[in-house]
Formats: structure tokens, C-alpha cells, sequence
């Protein structure tokens, strides 16, 4: 018994020893623990600007890429969270595919489940302030039915996504600066379904549809001449327009959602400004895209008019995957007009503008075959490089200068002309001249030559006297007899 005591008393004495040493190494390390977490943090924002900067550079198409939280029905059908996220490392995610194995994918971004739309908007926001200094630019969302696309790009009332925090910040940064630049914001609308294109913003009922073409406005730029385009000066003018837009927006049902969007919402935001103090103007726009479900016709299990619907849809995906591949590997043709969603992209992903794409994916093993086909396509998007944006200019402003560029030409082209007509001129001066000068040589050399007849004349001495012949008949001929 006292052996055992004595056993128990070593025992809580290690216990003590084990704790004190414990918290006196903890003591030591905590310090350097946290300046080694801080040089980590801090080394990693580095590695990032430098990444930043590198694609500001290349001119990369960025790529966030958002996961969704499970939902209850999935979770009550036991369908497992196949997608890991490592918080300390923002960029990377890895999927667990069927065999258990992992595959890695890195993005610019990677936004968890636990990501709300502010955490998502203050990664957005440098981009999206681009477009005040001149920049065009694209924001586009893509992912199955139900991943969280539109949530992303539009958001709820309560929840705005990124489409209402951007027209938001630029009205509130426009309102700041009104003392040196100001600042117009435009906004229209447009819907690409079963490839024709529709104004979300009229409303069909009274009024006739009207046919809408996209025209090439200048060299890879496409425009939609005949769009709605409403100037906005309050936010609340912003939730108006966004809620018109969805309230006539084309809708359908799936089974891959009971309520999908059937076609791609695209959102223009058109700003032009005028520098007050230099007097300098820019025009430039801003894409919102909400890309259709990318999941595969099979999946959707539709029929008849939705078929048809989804068919197109798939047909969109279908060359916009061809022109990211074209993009990738570099081909010297790239596939924009095999449907009216690449054409209406063309400047986003092979132009002189900055360009962001949202993957939304689902966390679900139900949808793993989805998620990896998006996950893949999502880094051939990110490998695409289409050289630094450009800032742009006032069109006006452009085709005054244009104007005034050909009239100097013009006026070039005025003055070589009479610049030839004079040397022409002074040519023809110049051989009448040697004409001129030729002749008065002759007329000299003939004066000099009568002036020396003359003088020759009076020198020459009096001629002799002629003697007088006689008379003919005293002249004869006769021989003396």
C-alpha cells in the first residue's frame, strides 16, 4: 500500500513536472511562434502581389473559385462534402475523386463555404474599380444548376452579390471624386436565350419584341445597337433595374433544378468621364455575366421545348469551351462567332480588357463528375493570355481626333501635291531659263559678229584705180599684111 502511495505521489509529481515544463516551453516559443506567423502571413501577401502583378502583366484571365455549403436534402441523402479547403492556404483546393484519391487545382481565389458576399466582394473590388480609371472589363459567374451562381453574381435583397455591390461602390467612388472627374453611369441589360438575344428591360407584353444583332463596332468589339440603356444616379435606381430585369428574365424547369435559368444574363455597366482639370475623356464598360447551368443535357432529364432550350444552352458552353482551348494552346484562329455568347465575349477573353471568372462548384459527391469538368475548364480559362489591358477612350473623342488625324493627311497629301507642281515649275523655270540664256548667247555671238563685219569694213585700205579699157573698135584683131 505505502509503495503504491509512493507511486502516485512520483507519478503527480512527473505530472507537475510535465506541465511546468510544458508551459515554459509554450512560454519560450509562443514569441516565436507568432513573429514566425506573422513573417508567413506577410511573406504570403508578397508571393501574392508579385502573382498579381505577373498577370497584370501577361494579361490572365483570373479565376476565383466558391464552394458552396452542403444542403439539408443532400445531407439527409447522405451524399458526403468531397471538396477540402485549407483556410491557410487561400489559392488551393483539392477534390476527393471516387477511388479516394486527390486531385489539387490553384486558383487566384478560393472562396469556402464560409466565405459571405462581403469576403468575396473585397477580393472583387480592385478589378472592379478598373473601370473608373478607363479599363474595360468582365466579371463572369460559371457553374452547374445550383451552385451558387447567381447567388454570387446577383444575390438576394437582403444578400446583394457582385452584380449590386459593384454598381454601388462605383456610384459611391463616382460621387467622391465629382469635384475632379465626373463621372455618367449607364446601365442596359440583355439575355442570350436559344441563341437569340432579348432586353430584359422591356416589357414584351406592351410593347412588340424587338429583333436584336450584334454588329461589330470596331475591331474585335461587338455592340447590341437598339438596347434599353437607363443612366442611374442612386442605388435605388440600381434594385429597380435589377429587379425589372428578373421579373422578365426566361425561366425553366429541370431535373436538375425545378426553377433553372435557361439562358445567360449579361449586364452592361457603361461609364464615361470627363477629367475637369485636364479636360481628358474616357469610355468604358463593365460586363456581368451569369452564365446558364454548365451541366450536361443528360443530366437534366428534360423534353420537348426545354430540350430544345437546354440543347442551345449546351451549344453556348460548347463553343465557349472551344474558344478557352483555341485561347490556350494559342491557335491562330479562335471560334468566336459559333455562337452569340463568344461574339458578345470576344473583347472579355481575347481583347484588351481585364477579365474575371467565378467557378461555383458544388461540394457534393452527387455532383463530382460535374465539379471536376468545371474545375478543369476553369484552368484552361486561367491559363489564357491576352496581353495588359489598355485603357480606353472617349469614342466622341476618338472621332474628333480621327477626324482631325485625316484632315491632316489630307492636308499632307495638299502639300505634296503642290510641292511636286512647284518643282515641276521650277523645272520648266529652269530649262526656259537655259532656253533664255542660250538665246541671248546667240543674239551676243551675232552682234559681236556683225560689230567685228563692221569694224572689219572701215579698216580695209581704198581699193586701186581700175584702168579704162578702150573703146571696142579700136581693138581689133587684124594681122599686119
Amino acid at each position: 500500500m505505502k509503495r503504491h502511495h509512493e507511486q502516485s505521489d512520483k507519478l503527480v509529481k512527473l505530472r507537475a513536472n510535465y506541465e511546468m515544463l510544458k508551459n515554459k516551453f509554450l512560454e519560450e516559443c509562443e514569441p516565436k511562434y507568432e513573429t514566425l506567423k506573422q513573417k508567413y502571413s506577410e511573406e504570403c501577401a508578397e508571393r501574392k502581389r508579385l502573382h498579381n502583378e505577373l498577370i497584370k502583366l501577361k494579361g490572365n484571365i483570373r479565376v476565383f473559385c466558391r464552394c458552396r455549403p452542403l444542403k439539408s436534402e443532400e445531407i439527409s441523402k447522405g451524399y458526403s462534402f468531397v471538396v477540402e479547403l485549407d483556410p491557410s492556404r487561400d489559392t488551393e483546393l483539392q477534390i476527393i475523386c471516387l477511388d479516394s484519391s486527390k486531385k489539387q487545382f490553384k486558383f487566384d481565389h478560393v472562396f469556402g463555404p464560409k466565405d459571405d458576399q462581403e469576403a468575396v466582394f473585397v477580393e472583387t473590388l480592385p478589378i472592379v474599380k478598373s473601370i473608373l480609371d478607363g479599363y474595360n472589363m468582365c466579371i463572369f459567374g460559371y457553374g452547374q444548376t445550383g451552385s451558387g451562381n447567381t447567388f454570387t453574381m446577383e444575390g438576394t435583397t437582403e444578400n446583394g452579390g457582385v452584380n449590386y455591390k459593384a454598381l454601388e461602390e462605383l456610384l459611391k467612388c463616382s460621387k467622391e471624386s465629382s469635384s475632379i472627374i465626373r463621372y455618367e453611369l449607364s446601365v442596359s441589360m440583355l439575355e442570350v436565350y436559344n441563341e437569340k438575344i432579348r432586353d430584359p428591360l422591356v416589357d414584351n407584353a406592351d410593347q412588340p419584341v424587338k429583333k436584336l444583332e450584334i454588329k461589330q463596332v470596331a475591331a474585335g468589339i461587338q455592340d447590341v445597337p437598339g438596347l434599353v440603356e437607363a443612366q442611374i444616379c442612386s442605388i435605388d435606381e440600381v434594385w429597380e433595374m435589377l429587379k425589372t430585369g428578373a421579373r422578365n428574365r426566361s425561366v425553366g424547369s429541370t431535373n436538375a433544378n425545378k426553377l433553372s435559368l435557361l439562358h445567360c444574363s449579361m449586364v452592361r455597366v457603361t461609364i464615361k468621364s470627363k477629367n475637369l482639370v485636364s479636360g481628358q475623356r474616357s469610355r468604358s464598360h463593365m460586363w456581368l455575366v451569369d452564365i446558364a447551368g454548365s451541366e450536361r443535357v443528360a443530366k437534366t432529364e428534360v423534353e420537348d421545348q426545354s430540350l430544345k432550350e437546354c440543347q442551345f444552352i449546351d451549344k453556348s458552353l460548347l463553343a465557349l469551351g472551344d474558344v478557352i482551348s483555341a485561347l490556350a494552346s494559342k491557335n491562330p484562329h479562335i471560334p468566336y462567332r459559333n455562337s452569340k455568347l463568344t461574339r458578345l465575349l470576344q473583347s472579355s477573353l481575347g481583347g484588351d480588357c481585364k477579365t474575371l471568372m467565378f467557378a461555383q462548384i458544388s461540394p457534393s459527391s452527387a455532383d463530382l463528375g460535374e465539379t471536376l469538368c468545371l474545375l478543369n475548364f476553369a484552368s484552361r480559362v486561367r491559363g489564357v493570355e491576352h496581353g495588359p489591358a489598355r485603357k480606353q477612350s472617349d469614342p466622341a473623342e476618338s472621332f474628333k481626333l480621327k477626324q482631325m488625324a485625316e484632315k491632316l493627311r489630307q492636308e499632307e497629301k495638299e502639300t505634296a501635291r503642290l510641292n511636286e507642281s512647284l518643282q515641276s515649275m521650277q523645272l520648266k523655270y529652269a530649262s526656259q531659263e537655259y532656253v533664255i540664256q542660250t538665246l541671248q548667247e546667240n543674239v551676243r555671238d551675232l552682234e559681236n559678229l556683225r560689230a567685228s563685219r563692221q569694224t572689219a569694213k572701215f579698216s580695209k585700205p581704198p581699193p586701186a584705180p581700175i584702168k579704162e579699157r578702150p573703146p571696142l573698135s579700136k581693138i581689133t584683131n587684124r594681122l599686119p599684111r
